[in-house]
């Protein structure tokens, strides 16, 4: 968004508050994007996905990248289902590493939204040292191809697993997380056990007591990125599904302060966020459509955490978790599926 755009929309936000307004004046501004041509992942012949300067320049010993990455099959305009809105959701470490994955829906005619997390450990059917998907983002950025060519892998990964690419993505730092929840005051969340963690080399201390409290955005973080606890200390470690439990709990008490009145006077703030620390190919308009759905839908009540149904780990030494393909093509036809017609086994691409 340009330099002018931005300015105008701080501005008109600025003067709805002002003016007693509010919501309704930024509704009426805001649009919905439209809706993209989406790809299957079933056809793999030929060209790569990635642009040309995107395509890997070598390889690497820590990372190979995927020379089957290829141009899936478009899939029609008229297969799509009318005002439903897919979406890559990822946040990025200081590492850049995308150790939060989702993929998100909004079904603007059912007035549903839906979030489906993905394990961060999902083997993935591609060529390299490393078949996680996490390792993605930063196959996609090697060879100097920068933030557009992660975007891209993660996005071809992902569809693998779940049939089609997402029409949008959204990528949030950490420093985005931070802010956003100071922005709304912080965030009322559950620590079920004493988190201690001590790690000097990232410069990362937790020390989250047990027990109902209102987090900041820096105590947010820590609750969501807690896996383990240091050896020996009273504290303990959990398992990947238990973290991505509280990063949607994190997500759910995100999202209910941004659905109170009190967020308006928010607006140019988060504004400010979006501009500096989350990339994506919406608008700032587009995101506030969607904030303004979710405020006509109800909320919370209309939306929907899941995480990808996965069979069990691949044991030592890689630990890879397993995706389940009965299971995913189960749950993503009940929630994140665009299309007219069921996504089916011969959609899917998945690592045996």
């Amino acid at each position: 968004m340009k330099l002018f755009a931005k300015t105008l929309l701080i501005s008109l936000a600025a003067l709805a508050v002002i003016g007693g307004i509010g919501w309704v004046v930024i509704s009426n501004i805001v649009r919905p994007p439209e809706i993209p041509v989406i790809i299957a992942a079933n056809t793999f012949p030929g060209e790569a996905l990635l642009p040309d300067h995107c395509k890997p320049d070598g390889d690497s010993d820590a990372v190979s990248t995927d020379d089957d990455l290829s141009s899936p099959q478009l899939i029609r305009f008229e297969e799509r289902r009318p005002s439903f809105f897919t979406f890559l959701i990822f946040g990025l470490t200081e590492g850049l590493n995308a150790n939060t994955i989702m993929v998100g829906a909004f079904d603007a005619e059912a007035r549903q939204g839906y979030i489906i997390s993905i394990p961060r450990d999902t083997m993935v059917d591609v060529q390299r040292n490393s078949r996680k998907i996490v390792s993605a983002y930063p196959v996609g950025r090697l060879g100097g191809r920068g933030h557009a060519g992660g975007v891209e892998q993660m996005g071809y990964e992902v569809s693998t697993l779940i049939g089609f690419r997402p029409d949008f993505y959204i990528s949030v730092d950490y420093e985005a997380f931070i802010r956003m929840i100071d922005a709304v005051g912080g965030i009322e969340i559950y620590v079920p056990f004493h988190m201690v963690y001590d790690d000097p080399y990232q410069n990362l201390h937790i020390n989250l007591p047990q027990g109902l409290q209102i987090l900041d955005g820096q105590n947010a973080l820590y609750f969501a990125r807690y896996r383990r606890g240091n050896y020996g200390g009273p504290s303990q470690t959990i398992s990947d599904y238990q973290r991505i439990e509280h990063q949607q709990q994190v997500l759910a008490a995100v999202l209910r302060k941004l659905l109170t009145p009190a967020s308006i006077l928010q607006i140019p703030e988060f504004v400010g966020i979006f501009n500096d620390h989350v990339d994506s190919d919406l608008a700032m308009g587009e995101l506030l459509w969607f904030a303004n759905q979710a405020r006509n839908i109800g909320g919370l009540d209309a939306l929907h955490l899941y995480t990808l149904p996965m069979l069990g780990t691949s044991g030592a030494p890689h630990w890879y978790e397993l995706a389940d393909q009965e299971g995913i093509l189960e749950l993503v036809n009940r929630t994140i599926n665009p299309l007219i017609r069921d996504i089916a086994a011969e959609d899917l691409r998945i690592a045996h």
